[in-house]
Order: C-alpha cells, then sequence, then structure tokens
C-alpha cells in the first residue's frame, strides 16, 4: 500500500507543477483535467500525510521509551498508544480511499421514473418517487430539469425523465436504479383495500460528447404537439420532439419546453446517456462476479425497495435496513438510508480486494 501511496503523492507534487506552466494555464481543457484530477487524488495525500505523521510520532515515542527515561516513559507510553490508535484509523480510511472509483461519481444524472404493475396507482406513485428525488435535489442544493413527462388524468406519471445537476449527484443516487414497490389504499381503490404496485427506476450519468460518438445519419427526427393531460406542458405549435435512433431502437420524447431546439438539444442528451449506459451494461454483464460483490446499482428487474404505507416504513431489500418515517423519506430525507447502502457497497468491495 506504501508504494502506491508514494506513487500518488508523486504524481500531486508534477500535476502542481505542471499547473504553473504557462502553456498548461492558457489550454483551458488541459487545465481542467489537470484540477480535475487534482481533486480526485487530493484525499488520499492528505489522509497519507497524516498518516506519515501519526507514524513519526510513534517512532519518536518508541524513542524515548528506549531511553529508558523514567520522567517521560509514562508520557511516552500514552503518546504510543495514541499514535499506534491513529495509525490503525488511518490505515482503515486509505484502503477505502484506495479503492477504484467509480468514473462516473461527479456526473449529473438523469432519472427515468416509469409505473410498472398497477396502472392508475403505480402512475400516482410515479409522480411520488418524481417529488421525492427533487425534493432531496433541493436538500443537496442540487438543480432539476424536467425533460419529458407523460401525465395521466388523475395527475400521475405514466412515465418522467428529469435531470438532477450537481456536482456527486451519480456517487448519491446511482443506488436508486431498480424497482420500487409501493404497499397502499390507492386514492383509485372505494374499498379501502391495500394495492401493491411497482414503479422502474432508471438513474443515468449525464456523459460529454467524447464518451458516446453518435452518427447523425443514424438520427431520425420528428416534431408534434406536446400531449399529456393537460395544463403547462399542452400547446398548440409542434414543439415537442420524438427522437428515433436506428441502431439501437431507442425512441425518445421530449416536450417540456416551448423550444423545438431545446427539446432537440434535450433528447440527445438523453439519447447519449441510454447509450453510454448500454456500453456500460455490456462491460458489467462481462463482470458478473463482480456484480454479485456490489450492492446493486442498475439491475432494473431487481426489486430494491419497499414503501408501506400503513406502516409508514420503508424498506431496502438489499441491505434489510427499514426506516420508519416514511413521510420524511418520500419529503427527501434519504441521506440516512444512501448512506447506508455506501457504507455496504463500500464494504463489499474491501472484501473483493481482500480476496483478490
Amino acid at each position: 500500500m506504501t508504494d502506491k501511496l508514494e506513487a500518488i503523492a508523486e504524481k500531486l507534487k508534477k500535476i502542481d507543477q505542471a499547473l504553473l506552466d504557462p502553456d498548461v494555464i492558457s489550454d483551458t481543457g488541459k487545465y481542467k483535467e489537470l484540477m480535475k484530477e487534482r481533486k480526485s487524488i487530493l484525499p488520499v495525500c492528505e489522509k497519507y500525510a497524516e498518516y506519515k505523521k501519526y507514524l513519526q510520532n510513534k517512532a519518536e515515542a518508541e524513542e524515548i521509551l528506549s531511553s529508558g527515561d523514567p520522567e517521560l516513559s509514562e508520557l511516552a507510553r500514552a503518546e504510543l498508544d495514541e499514535a499506534e490508535e491513529n495509525i490503525k484509523k488511518c490505515s482503515e480510511e486509505l484502503k477505502i480511499l484506495l479503492l477504484p472509483r467509480d468514473p462516473n461519481d461527479d456526473k449529473n444524472v438523469v432519472i427515468e421514473i416509469r409505473g410498472g404493475a398497477g396502472g392508475d396507482e403505480a402512475a400516482l406513485f410515479s409522480y411520488v418517487l418524481y417529488r421525492m428525488y427533487c425534493m432531496y435535489a433541493e436538500s443537496m442544493k442540487w438543480k432539476t430539469e424536467l425533460m419529458y413527462c407523460n401525465e395521466t388524468e388523475l395527475g400521475g406519471f405514466k412515465e418522467v425523465s428529469f435531470t438532477v445537476i450537481g456536482d456527486g449527484a451519480y456517487s448519491r443516487l446511482k443506488f436508486e436504479s431498480g424497482v420500487h414497490r409501493v404497499q397502499r389504499v390507492p386514492e383509485t381503490e372505494a374499498q379501502g383495500r391495500i394495492h401493491t404496485s411497482t414503479v422502474t427506476v432508471a438513474v443515468l450519468p449525464e456523459v460529454d460528447d467524447v464518451e458516446v460518438e453518435i452518427n447523425p445519419a443514424d438520427i431520425k427526427f420528428e416534431t408534434c404537439k406536446s400531449s399529456g393531460a393537460g395544463g403547462q406542458h399542452i400547446n398548440k405549435t409542434e414543439s415537442a420532439i420524438r427522437l428515433y435512433h436506428k441502431p439501437s431502437g431507442i425512441v425518445i420524447e421530449c416536450q417540456d419546453e416551448r423550444s423545438q431546439f431545446k427539446n432537440k438539444d434535450k433528447a440527445l442528451k438523453l439519447l447519449k446517456a441510454k447509450l453510454y449506459d448500454m456500453k456500460q451494461r455490456e462491460q458489467h454483464d462481462k463482470i458478473a462476479s463482480e456484480r454479485k460483490s456490489q450492492v446493486g446499482t442498475g439491475d432494473r428487474s431487481e426489486r430494491i425497495r419497499t414503501y408501506n404505507y400503513p406502516q409508514s416504513r420503508v424498506t431496502d431489500h438489499r441491505i434489510n435496513m427499514t426506516i420508519y418515517s416514511l413521510d420524511a423519506f418520500l419529503n427527501g430525507d434519504l441521506n440516512g438510508m444512501i448512506d447506508a447502502l455506501i457504507t455496504a457497497d463500500t464494504a463489499a468491495r474491501l472484501s473483493s480486494e481482500a480476496n483478490d
């Protein structure tokens, strides 16, 4: 581990030197790339410097103890115990920091929510989840932008796509992909019986142009009038965009903006995210054993969570965690659950690294 840490510390020195180079400063792309790399390794270097400081404290305490000075021995013993405890703590933290980092963690995300089993009730819960993620984004000081929605007469969403823009959005939201199950008495049910419905959530990292190549000849655009149950998403001009990507068969609609140009831009962003996601899934499928060791970040057939209204509880089935504060959770208080998912994923990856 020490050799790896020394190499990273040396890399930071080289980056800092390069950032002083006038040629690098004048090259915006290169400068931005180096700053991004510096940001990613700085926490490791700072923790390593702390680790080396405690190693030095330990060596000094051992030297005093070996001198046999009775007046200083008691103090040195206390300093040695403290140094050893701090070395152990730093060592564990460094192991976590050295885990391979998901290159998408700092990216914005595109979230797609679709009603599954349950008809109108599933569509109504799709809206509840959309609202939940928007409130969570607001609590994190992130921005959200609606891309597309297909509303029902009752105010639900058969489908909704939106972007979450903020530093580290993907790192916090990537574990939300999967099937979300709701158990409650539906607004559409007069008998008062509890129904079970499902909603599918997909979280895709927003990608740069350089990461996905799209041949313009493979895309067909159509314009149409906005559709839905009424309200602000309806207009009389053909501003809505329907995009067909011939090689993949992907169809995307965007109608939230009044401008064709803006809707077209959003449709292309969503297409890039979907193609990038398909590419990643092909790679993940080749490493099945690795996926088994992780919490799960994208199997959309996997039932990941149940929202039980009668008992006011939320249960995440991947980590067997239950929270008895459904209202707060649906109002965007997700950090407790997300932190637990990240901790479980980190522990699984540490175990996998140890076994390799």
